[in-house]
């Protein structure tokens, strides 16, 4: 049996009209969702990264990202799962928290460390980066102190370790 994992994909495409939704109906018309999806430029303004998150067989991964290096406006893809990386997520946390509970959640954020961008209790404004797991972990150990008024992640960002990059050929 096949066991279906977490991959993230890391592919590096051209800044032109319809490139993410090429990419996009790739994994769509597969019948993989992308569970997240990042895409910005990088130190050359004519390329951006796209990091995408999908749950996939190890073969079906590995046919989408050989398949994905044909489409015209890809440059580059791996799937970084397969060797040691860094992974970290954004996340935007808004809480509503009682008076009694502000030192509390300031001792919660310190020792995850967090920031704090805005300190009202009607809108206690939380910034953290951390892995996906830690993230998920610590808006749970956040809402025993108050009401999630807004959860907003990034999605995950990864990177290579070592000296091998993800790079224009």
């Amino acid at each position: 049996m096949t066991t279906r994992k977490r991959h993230i994909i890391s592919i590096l495409l051209q800044n032109e009209v319809g490139a993410l939704t090429r990419v996009a109906g790739l994994f769509s018309t597969r019948g993989y969702n992308i569970e997240s999806l990042n895409v910005a430029p990088t130190d050359d303004p004519t390329v951006s990264r796209l990091t995408l998150v999908t749950t996939g067989t190890d073969a079906v991964v590995s046919q989408i990202v050989n398949q994905s290096l044909k489409l015209v406006d890809v440059v580059n893809v791996d799937d970084v799962t397969r060797d040691q990386h860094v992974e970290r997520e954004l996340l935007l946390l808004k809480l509503r928290l009682g008076t009694s509970q502000v030192g509390a959640v300031r001792a919660a954020v310190e020792r995850a460390g967090g920031r704090i961008l805005a300190d009202d209790v009607e809108s206690f404004l939380i910034e953290l980066t951390d892995s996906e797991s830690q993230i998920s972990r610590f808006i749970a150990h956040m809402a025993q102190f108050g009401e999630v008024l807004e959860v907003v992640r990034s999605g995950a960002l990864a990177v290579l370790r070592g000296a091998q990059t993800l790079h224009v050929d």
